[in-house]
């Protein structure tokens, strides 16, 4: 590179000289620099950026099988110093750079069938974990289907013993229902809508089974608001739905502990006017005449619902 350079500055500060007539010295690369040829040096290494950036592309051209004869011919002459016409170095240089401009690019390293095979596969593989999670819901709702209850069934944790008193005033405990079938609602005497559209229901579906399959059920009634539901408030109310309902209350302990036994849910909401509701649960829980927990029956049952699943209850359980 040093060479090329020392030689063009040479043959133009001789150009210059023999213009003007005087002898032709032959200082070295440094006594120019020295004399501050410093315009000459900064052309020489301008023909020379182009001579080289005119070589660049048809290297690559080369490797690639694509040589470019008219590129490489002035690259050449550049090369040798043969051509010293700073015209036509830029010439070269600008038809370099146009035939590069003209070439098409490469695309990058994915493809659209790369793109599209990823696609398929991502679709393919989300169909088949949703088929698989499909089938595995269908397996677990037939296999559920098929349980029946029997003796190494387990059996949920709800009742227990507990000690109330009847609208009567008398008091009693889960042994006094032994040996009958036990239909049980959990309320409370102020309630304005749901805990006696549920008591009339519970009602009719014992009249049904009584009149239909001649099975023989006890309703029973225990209260969730002992503070209001004295003895002669339940007596009352019971008295307005069965002449069999029975209803039971006790003091706020006593009511705490059959709650708890039969996971039943109460809370008294926002007091207003010395009034308030109590929040519980809407459930009816079907007793064995062991008094052992059978079956729930929730407010979605209608009454020919509840008589239905009660009979194949007791039909199931005697077998």
């Amino acid at each position: 590179m040093a060479s090329i350079i020392s030689r063009t500055v040479n043959q133009l500060r001789n150009r210059s000289v023999i213009r003007s007539g005087l002898p032709i010295p032959q200082p070295p690369l440094a006594d120019c620099l020295q004399n501050r040829h410093l315009p000459l040096l900064g052309q020489s290494l301008t023909i020379y950026q182009r001579c080289l950036f005119s070589t660049t592309p048809n290297t690559t051209s080369e490797k690639q099988g694509n040589p470019d004869p008219k590129t490489s011919e002035n690259a050449n002459s550049g090369n040798s110093g043969k051509s010293g016409d700073s015209g036509e170095g830029s010439k070269s240089g600008e038809s370099s750079e146009s035939s590069n401009a003209g070439k098409s690019i490469r695309g990058g390293p994915v493809s659209w069938l790369s793109f599209l095979l990823l696609v398929a596969t991502g679709a393919g593989i989300i169909l088949y974990y949703d088929k698989e999670k499909r089938q595995h819901i269908q397996e677990i709702f037939k296999a559920s289907k098929e349980v029946k209850r029997g003796p190494s069934v387990g059996k949920a944790a709800i009742g227990g013993p507990f000690n109330l008193i009847n609208h009567d005033g008398k008091r009693v405990t889960e042994k006094d229902f032994l040996g009958k079938w036990t239909l049980m609602y959990f309320g409370f005497t102020h309630c304005p809508d749901i805990c006696p559209d549920e008591l009339v229901k519970l009602a009719a579906a014992v009249d049904k089974l009584q009149k239909d399959a001649g099975i023989e059920i006890v309703p029973l009634f225990i209260s969730v608001d002992p503070e209001r539901d004295t003895i002669e408030q339940v007596r009352e109310y019971v008295k307005e739905f069965h002449p069999k309902l029975i209803g039971l209350t006790g003091n706020p302990d006593e009511i705490r502990s059959v709650a708890r036994a039969y996971r039943v849910y109460y809370m008294k909401t926002t007091e207003e006017d010395s009034d308030y509701l109590v929040d519980h649960s809407i459930v009816m829980y079907l007793m064995s005449p062991e008094m052992e927990f059978v079956k729930f029956f929730g407010k979605n049952n209608d009454v020919d619902s509840l008589a239905e699943g009660i009979t194949k209850e007791i039909k199931q359980y005697k077998k």
